[in-house]
Order: C-alpha cells, then structure tokens, then sequence
C-alpha cells in the first residue's frame, strides 16, 4: 500500500504533457527553446572564430587543427539547432535551473583552481548546454505573469535569430576570406577582427558572468516557488548541497589530470548521473525524465562541438608547455646573473 501510495504521488507529473512543466503554453516554450539554442550558436560561433584566426598566428602548425574549424554545411547547422530548440523546450525550468546553479559552482571552482588558465577556453565549450538553460530559465522568470509573454518572446526570438545568423555569415567570411583580408588589409571586418580578436574571450566571459548571474537568482526563486514550508524546502536543498559538493570536489580532481574527449563525456554522465539520483529521492517523475533530456543535450552539444574541444585541448597543451619553457628560461638566466655577480664581487 505504501509503495502504491508513492507512485500515485508521482502520477500527476507524468500524466502532464512535458509542456506543462515550465509553466506555459507550447508556443512560448518552443520559443523559449529556440533562443536559448541560438545563444549556444552565438558562442560557438565565436569561439570558432576566435580559434581560426589564433590557427592563422602559425599556418604551418596549425593546418590541420585550421580545416577542422570550418564550419559544416547549412543543413547540419539547421538540424543541429533544431534539436537543441526542442530539447530545451522540453526540459521543464526546475531542472534547467539545476543545471545552472550546478555550473555556475563548477565555473566558480575551476576558475580559483591554480589550472585555471590551462582550460579557460574549454570552459566555454564545456557550458553549452548550461547557456542553453540559463537564457530558458531566465526567460522563464522574467515572462512569468507578463501580459504580452508570447508577443516577448516572439521579438527575443527574432533577436536571437538575427544574432545568430550575423555570427554564422562571420564565421564563414572568416574562415574563406580572413588570411587574404588580412594581409591586404581592405576589409573593414578583418582589420577589426586583426586588432581585437584577443578580446573574443574577454567579451564572452563578461557576457556569461551576466547571464549566469541573472539565471542564478532565477534558478534560486523557480525552485524554491514550489515548496509550502521551510522544512519542506530543507529536505530538498541538504542533499542538493551534499550533491553539488561532491560533484565540485570530483571535478577539482579530474582538472589535475590532462583533459581528453573521454574525460569531458565521462564528466556528463557523472553530474547528470548525481542529479538523476537525487531527482530520484527528493523529486518527481518529471524531473527524471528532464535530466534524461538534459542528459542527451549535453552529449549532443559536446559531439557537435568536438573539433573545437580538440583543438582547445591541443593550444592550451603548447601554451601551457611554452609558458613552462619560458619560466625555466627566465630561471636559468636568473641563476647565471647570480653567479656572474657572485664572480665579479
């Protein structure tokens, strides 16, 4: 009886269509879907246009890494940003604001970690999907109650769209016409990017801090709109704290080793696996199904993007191998002026 009684009080959440979860109708999560899907391809627009043109610094070596980041054809791009719209319109906002707060933790950590340096440019690749949910969440909070909520989104939608095709025609420009634009320098945008294509990463994070920042807040009120009591939501955010702990330590010791495309879908599995259980303890039937969805949009953000995540791998390994090389110079010549000193007096 007790057992019956505990799948009946999942019933109500499973009988829903997934729509209900966030609170709105399926046009306005559609919507919702679709711009945080164009947020994900203005990043990895850029950051692809920011790996290109640092290639180009040394053509010989990077050759190969260089052809990789061309971006694919029209309808790749197409069926790509479809799944991750209707993904993201099904997963309901309590997860989505999991997996924001649960990254905003892990970004926090890996940035006052000592390695911080070595896999900054990963971190923007790494959170994807976790932009995804924060502009869904934020969304979410911000239209709720709104008067004319569809008539927004509709405008944000076509904001979004605009933002990504404007990075999508950049992308292509750069990688075609970027090293001839360059060197003959009549092109007003690869005179810009010449100058200010360092500050690509700057401009990301800065704009990842807001979003992360406001998504937060908002992730913060959706879940806690949904408890009657304070013991009720003690119950729920004691192992949700044990849980985020334990994934930040498990990341802090994965950052010592040398990253790997198996390390990154490994990592996946570990933090969707975590929530999946705790869903299974203190939440409902939906929200098991999300983080199911969560988890394949998370996979399928990492396939897409995994010859950018490689060639991460590859310029953060030389970077951090020269800077090493650089400190041992700076050393031994240290050590010699002392001895030269030493010698003279």
């Amino acid at each position: 009886m007790g057992m019956f009684s505990f799948l009946w009080s999942w019933l109500p959440g499973w009988t829903g269509l997934p729509w209900l979860s966030l609170g709105s109708s399926p046009v306005d999560s559609l919507l919702q879907g679709l711009i945080g899907a164009c947020g994900i391809a203005v990043l990895c627009n850029l950051m692809r246009v920011h790996l290109f043109i640092k290639c180009l610094s040394d053509p010989d070596m990077w050759s190969t890494e260089r052809d990789r980041l061309r971006l694919p054809g029209r309808l790749v791009e197409t069926v790509h940003l479809c799944v991750l719209m209707v993904i993201l319109s099904l997963v309901g906002a309590r997860v989505g604001a999991l997996v924001v707060l649960e990254f905003s933790l892990r970004a926090v950590s890996s940035l006052l970690s000592a390695n911080q340096g070595s896999h900054h440019s990963q971190l923007f690749l790494l959170c994807q999907y976790s932009v995804g949910c924060a502009l869904t969440t934020s969304l979410s909070f911000l239209q709720e109650g709104a008067p004319h909520g569809t008539l927004n989104l509709l405008l944000s939608a076509g904001l979004a769209c605009l933002l990504m095709w404007h990075t999508s025609s950049l992308v292509k420009h750069v990688c075609t016409m970027y090293e001839l634009h360059s060197k003959q320098r009549y092109c007003g945008v690869c005179i810009t990017l010449l100058t200010s294509w360092h500050a690509i990463p700057s401009l990301l994070s800065t704009s990842l801090k807001i979003t992360f920042a406001v998504a937060g807040m908002a992730s913060i009120y959706l879940i806690n709109k949904d408890f009657l009591s304070t013991s009720e939501a003690v119950r729920f955010w004691t192992p949700l704290t044990i849980c985020y702990t334990l994934l930040v330590i498990y990341m802090q010791e994965e950052q010592q080793q040398k990253p790997s495309e198996q390390m990154a879908f490994q990592t996946v599995f570990v933090r969707m696996g975590g929530l999946l259980i705790l869903m299974l303890t203190v939440g409902k039937w939906l929200d098991v199904m999300h983080i199911i969805f969560s988890l394949l949009g998370e996979v399928w953000c990492l396939l897409r993007a995994g010859a950018m995540m490689e060639v991460c791998r590859k310029q953060d390994s030389f970077e951090l191998d020269y800077s090493r090389r650089s400190r041992s110079r700076g050393q031994l010549n240290y050590s010699l002026e002392n001895r030269r000193d030493a010698t003279n007096q």
